[in-house]
């Protein structure tokens, strides 16, 4: 019976120092920040000209989408505001100069056939009175001078119209034509120039899910670009040291690989619990929750890879 506690005892000590080896580490992994792009329509994919697992810099292609329908689009787009903008110069520049003589040129004939019709009226008026012509030829001297006179009125008011220029209000209605043909050629530009998918970051391109060739959905990741830039670690913190761990803490990452830990900082750590809502837990549950938190680290850890194990010492946090 001795020896067997002798057996079991040391066993039980090293199981105990595991667990409470194991809790006072925060475990996780090296992470980088991901960036996916996503097609903005749908077409199909014509280039790739980087591979998979190069490096990549700001404005480097990562994927070409055939363009041949927003090109017609946009040249759509770019004739409408050059008809916008011909029609706003037309109401600036006013009516051409051989319009407004020819307008002129019917004032003059208007006039010229009152003035004549207002004789014959004074003759037949004569005649009349000295009974040489009948009262009916009276009123057709009557009649054609005042057709005479509104005919002068009528050419005298397009004359007017002519020289008097266009209406502020028609201006205005072309100039806001005119802005919204130019807003939609910069809005099918844009969307001409998302067709090429470049690099936003400088990093790794990590994954291209689709083929050349193949046609990608609207909104489906055509590509994802690890960011190149110092890993964090991505850890969970226990519930019982949650109340310790904050933003700006100093803590020690000791990443699977390296003997020496690395100096970190923590900079961000979730709110809720990535378990359980606490208010269905008992007490002793509780002390399971697991808080997801991000720690940066020093240049030291530049040129490790992402996806290595790492554990934030939460010695002294207990």
């Amino acid at each position: 019976m001795k020896r067997l506690f002798l057996i079991i005892f040391p066993l039980i000590f090293t199981l105990l120092g595991c667990q409470s080896e194991e809790q006072n580490k925060a475990l996780g992994t090296l992470e980088r920040d991901r960036i996916t792009f996503s097609a903005t329509a749908s077409e199909i994919i014509r280039e790739l000209p980087i591979r998979e697992g190069s490096l990549v810099t700001t404005g480097d292609v990562l994927v070409k989408l055939d363009t041949k329908r927003q090109e017609a689009i946009l040249a759509h787009a770019i004739a409408e505001q050059a008809k916008a903008t011909a029609y706003l110069l037309r109401l600036t520049n006013g009516e051409r100069p051989e319009d407004i003589a020819a307008a002129q040129a019917k004032v003059d004939m208007a006039q010229a056939r009152l003035t004549e019709a207002q004789q014959n009226y004074s003759r037949a008026s004569e005649l009349v009175r000295k009974k040489l012509a009948s009262q009916s030829q009276k009123d057709q001297a009557v009649a054609n001078r005042d057709a005479a006179q509104a005919e002068l009125n009528s050419s005298q008011e397009e004359y007017s119209k002519l020289t008097a220029g266009t209406r502020p209000e028609d201006i205005a209605q072309a100039e806001a034509a005119l802005a919204a043909a130019t807003a939609e050629v910069a809005l099918q530009t844009q969307q001409l120039d998302e067709l090429t998918i470049v690099a936003t970051r400088n990093g790794v391109l990590d994954n291209l899910p689709y083929n050349l060739g193949e046609r990608v959905p609207v909104g489906a990741f055509v590509a994802v670009v690890l960011a190149d830039r110092i890993p964090y670690a991505r850890v969970y913190v226990p519930a019982s040291v949650r109340v310790k761990f904050i933003p700006g803490l100093e803590v020690n990452v000791y990443v699977d690989g390296l003997e020496a830990p690395l100096p970190g900082k923590v900079r961000w750590v979730a709110t809720d619990p990535s378990f359980t809502p606490y208010y269905a837990l008992t007490e002793d549950e509780r002390s399971r929750l697991m808080y997801l938190a991000e720690v940066d680290l020093g240049s030291q850890a530049e040129l490790l890879p992402s996806g290595v194990p790492a554990q934030v010492d939460l010695e002294g946090l207990q």
